[in-house]
């Protein structure tokens, strides 16, 4: 395998990816479940980063050691589920030793299609959370998830035959679910951390406007909130949207609104310097995005205090 220092490597089909790890040939060309104490290969020989052409799911029982995801490393002494997209970049730093115990389930976009579960599962967030945001799961969780993997084993080591494809189609979308309700009950059930992350993200938002940096960067986006929490935009908004009902998009324009009715209600500036001090660059979009949260254009506003 030729490895590129500055391009990860792609993984085009699920048979390359099985005799990379010493895997005989997948029993279907667009779905693969492995048991990760069968890989057969020194994690050294991979390359340094890659990227699937397919949906990867992994649940790991005791997995020791780290794995690289953006700038980051993340242990998982815990073990867990991870959840990665086609065309999402990893890597990992060849120190993953100890009891692997587990399962990767990998499924190819082209064996979703003509179901509605191609578009649905796009729909799912978790796909597009970062590694440590992984779903810890308790006891009995394991257990559901580990039978569904062995019914989709078994499913894809019996004959196929034309319900086959119906069969794992469902057992994946329950894995899903299952995942999507664990997820909610992980957001419940660390609320310490959650709580500690929100009064994170209410400082960051009041130093964002106390100080000039609106007026030279403009609005804060969704991502900058994500990185200044070191967290993935897609688990911040669901985390949020579990403790208080809103995304994060929808706490910035909160926190808008919050500063915005201040200044009008507080100051004499005009509703032009208003807009110009909240990073807005048209004072027209200010009007529109005020009236749009508070059904009162700025000036009218403005009017209910005199």
């Amino acid at each position: 395998m030729k490895k590129e220092e500055n391009n990860p490597y792609k993984f085009e089909s699920l048979s390359e990816v099985h005799r990379l790890l010493g895997l005989p040939k997948p029993l279907h060309p667009l779905i693969s479940l492995v048991e990760i104490k069968d890989i057969a290969i020194d994690s050294s020989r991979l390359p340094h980063s890659f990227v699937y052409n397919f949906y990867k799911i992994s649940f790991k029982k005791n997995l020791t050691g780290k794995l690289k995801y953006g700038q980051g490393y993340y242990d998982f002494d815990e073990g867990g589920l991870f959840f990665k997209a086609p065309n999402q970049v990893a890597a990992t730093n060849g120190e993953n030793n100890g009891d692997h115990a587990g399962f990767t389930l990998l499924v190819h976009p082209d064996f979703l299609l003509n179901y509605p579960l191609g578009k649905k599962i796009k729909q799912y967030g978790f796909f597009s959370y970062s590694a440590n945001e992984a779903l810890h799961l308790s006891e009995k969780e394991k257990d559901t998830i580990t039978t569904i993997f062995k019914n989709i084993d078994d499913e894809l080591q019996t004959r196929i035959d034309d319900f086959s494809h119906d069969v794992i189609i469902s057992q994946l979308e329950t894995l899903l679910n299952y995942s999507n309700r664990f997820y909610k009950r992980q957001f419940i059930t660390r609320k310490a951390v959650s709580n500690d992350l929100l009064r994170k993200l209410e400082e960051t938002l009041d130093e964002y406007f106390s100080n000039d940096t609106v007026q030279t960067k403009g609005i804060p986006t969704v991502q900058f909130l994500a990185d200044a929490l070191n967290l993935s935009p897609s688990y911040l908004s669901d985390m949020l949207r579990s403790l208080t009902g809103q995304s994060a998009q929808q706490h910035i324009h909160q926190k808008l609104i919050e500063m915005a009715k201040e200044k009008i209600s507080t100051t004499s500036l005009s509703i032009r310097e208003v807009a110009y001090q909240l990073g807005f660059e048209h004072p027209s979009s200010f009007n529109k995005f005020f009236k749009s949260k508070t059904k009162l254009s700025p000036l009218e506003f403005r009017r209910t205090f005199n």
